[in-house]
């Protein structure tokens, strides 16, 4: 028996290792989303039986191990064992204690004799017993990890088969399916949407439906109104890269174009970068503004301060890998100020849901008021940061498609982001699935997403 696992960047690319290893008949045990990509564990289709017998000779050495244990849980079982270690030393110790018998008086005159002193037996050490015992209920624990893992793996084959007649009973479905997820949506969110949609729709209708819901649950600003003509304080933060300067660029420029140089403040708090802050500044002396460079919370309190009679303030923060320990101190920074200061994340359009994922959760801190898209025309497909963006509730307020300034800004119009995502995924047959590979998929799919995550629910005319 032969069980390989192949990594790809996603699911598409790690498939096509499958087959070419293994053939396109090869058994997908499990396709799971890991730090960077998709694994795919598989084994050729005559290893099938192998696997089968596998798992009845670890079920009768589970039945042989646990004989009188309720609970399979591992820790429990290690608990009783070590409960019956402590019987078992308590027990030698009465058996093996040495004891000297001294003969008492007699009628007979006759020597007094000293009995001989009862020596014990050979007995293992204690470090002998410990080392025995953890042995065996290393061994406990590795059998029922492994009879868990083949318990998902079953579980998966037979999701993969119900997928499969969802397939050939709703094509429709398997149509949205298809579309969603060749549109960078994440396997999860595309499950969902596609086991909600109505059965009585045609594929227009379908995907008039899906559209809707998407566009329903992108929650975006309708105007300028909603961060430069209201005003307040706002930090652009993010990795390193994903465009943070000239983003703000962008958005002071825009600002100047409506409402002039004399309301606008600038902070960068890029101090690190070499000529880091002297980016912001040459825009700021082109747009006529002042740009204040700080290095820490004092320095920042200071700055804001001075331009506390500003209306708008944008502040350029420095970029820090979402694993960085500064990220949290860089959080802290703008949290501690005493001064409302709204926290704009920007995601890289280009970057993998799963690393989004993982910029949100890192940057998320005391709570994130927004996030603007950036690098949108360097994106293959979009549906991915659109997709953590819905999931995550976050509000969507600007996008960014260039290095022009201020050309390259657009306030976020979410019909139009849709369109284009469904847009790009229909048109390059390359990015699309096969209909075999579809069922594999969704089959080693967890449902993540739930309803508190996404509404379909559409509104009644």
């Amino acid at each position: 028996m032969s069980i390989k696992q192949f990594f790809g960047i996603n699911s598409r690319e790690a498939l096509k290792l499958v087959r070419m290893e293994l053939g396109e008949n090869a058994i997908i045990l499990s396709n799971r989303a890991v730090a960077g990509g998709n694994k795919i564990t598989a084994l050729k289709e005559e290893d099938l039986d192998a696997i089968v017998d596998n798992v009845a000779v670890i079920e009768e050495s589970y039945r042989s191990h646990t004989s009188g244990f309720d609970d399979d849980n591992p820790s429990a079982l290690i608990s009783v064992i070590n409960k019956k270690i402590d019987g078992f030393h308590t027990q030698q110790t009465a058996t093996f204690e040495p004891e000297t018998i001294v003969a008492t008086e007699i009628s007979d005159p006759a020597p007094v004799i000293q009995a001989p002193v009862m020596q014990p037996s050979v007995q293992p050490t204690n470090d002998t017993v410990q080392a025995s015992i953890l042995d065996a209920s290393k061994k406990m624990t590795e059998i029922l990890n492994e009879m868990r893992d083949m318990r998902d793996v079953f579980e998966s084959q037979l999701t993969t088969i119900a997928w499969g007649n969802v397939q050939q009973q709703y094509p429709v479905k398997s149509q949205i399916l298809n579309s969603l997820l060749s549109s960078g949506f994440s396997a999860a969110l595309a499950r969902m949407l596609s086991e909600n949609l109505p059965t009585n729709l045609d594929t227009p209708r379908a995907m008039a439906w899906v559209k809707s819901i998407l566009a329903k649950n992108l929650n975006n600003i309708p105007s300028d109104n909603g961060m430069l003509d209201q005003g307040g304080i706002f930090a652009l933060i993010g990795p390193t890269g994903v465009g943070k300067t000239t983003t703000t660029a962008k958005l002071a420029a825009r600002y100047v174009m409506k409402h002039g140089t004399e309301s606008l403040g600038l902070i960068t708090t890029d101090a690190y970068r070499i000529g880091g802050h002297e980016q912001l500044r040459i825009y700021g002396k082109i747009l006529g503004v002042m740009v204040h460079a700080v290095k820490d919370e004092l320095d920042l309190k200071i700055a804001l301060n001075e331009l506390k009679n500003k209306r708008t303030i944008l502040i350029d923060t420095v970029g820090v890998s979402q694993r960085d320990s500064m990220v949290t101190e860089q959080i802290a920074m703008l949290s501690n100020t005493n001064t409302p200061i709204k926290k704009l994340l920007c995601l890289n359009a280009t970057s993998t849901g799963e690393t989004l994922t993982d910029v949100i959760r890192a940057y998320k801190g005391k709570g994130l008021d927004g996030s603007i898209i950036t690098k949108l025309d360097e994106a293959v497909t979009i549906g991915g940061v659109l997709d953590v963006i819905i999931r995550s509730k976050l509000k969507l307020y600007y996008l960014a498609n260039g290095q022009r300034v201020p050309e390259d800004i657009h306030l976020a119009n979410k019909d139009y982001l849709i369109q284009k995502a469904m847009k790009i995924g229909a048109d390059n047959p390359s990015l699309q699935f096969k209909n075999e590979e579809l069922p594999v998929i969704m089959g080693n799919t967890k449902q993540t997403v739930s309803r508190n995550h996404l509404s379909t629910e559409t509104s009644r005319g």
